[in-house]
């Protein structure tokens, strides 16, 4: 039985991965500097409240 190709992987066309890559990349950036600016102000909070300058 012969397939059709139209809907195989190889078939598609690669138009557009590069900016899909580029694009998750740039959104692990914005979600790694997010994690890492809330865990400084965390640790900012945490210092303030044990020094008693609340």
């Amino acid at each position: 039985m012969r397939r059709d190709l139209a809907f195989g992987g190889a078939a598609r066309p690669m138009v557009g991965r590069g900016v899909s890559s580029i694009a998750c990349l740039a959104f692990v950036v914005v979600l790694a500097l997010a994690f890492w600016a809330g865990a400084v102000w965390l640790g900012q909070l945490l210092m303030q409240v044990s020094s008693g300058g609340f």
